[in-house]
């Protein structure tokens, strides 16, 4: 039984760590899922240990759940316009690297050595 709890909790920062601090109810759901052996979408899944062995004994639950892709219909109008702003923000990063870029050059120009 594996159990994927990462969507649960509140995150607390605690000095320079972050800590995960959850309800009893998400406790509860937890303790529940585990002894009932259930399998939940997202949360929880029962796997075999030749499972495991084939995913190099990984434990981490995400790798054992199923994808799910949800579709949505668009119009060429709409997939245009999406492919738009991809590309208009793509743009404003480039344009923000290459700033950054002679930023950077510039400073290692100045750099001495004496």
């Amino acid at each position: 039984m594996l159990i994927d709890a990462s969507s649960l909790g509140e995150k607390i920062k605690d000095g320079k760590n972050q800590k995960t601090v959850l309800t009893m109810a998400e406790e509860q759901r937890i303790i529940d899922v585990f002894n009932g052996h259930r399998q939940e979408a997202d949360f929880s899944v029962v796997v075999t240990y030749e499972q495991i062995a084939a995913k190099n004994y990984s434990l981490s639950a995400g790798q054992y759940f199923d994808v799910k892709i949800e579709y949505v219909d668009i119009t060429p109008e709409q997939f245009a316009e999406k492919i738009k702003m991809f590309n208009d923000n793509l743009e404003s990063l480039f344009s923000q690297s290459r700033e950054l870029e002679a930023k950077i050059k510039k400073q290692l120009a100045g750099l001495r050595y004496d």
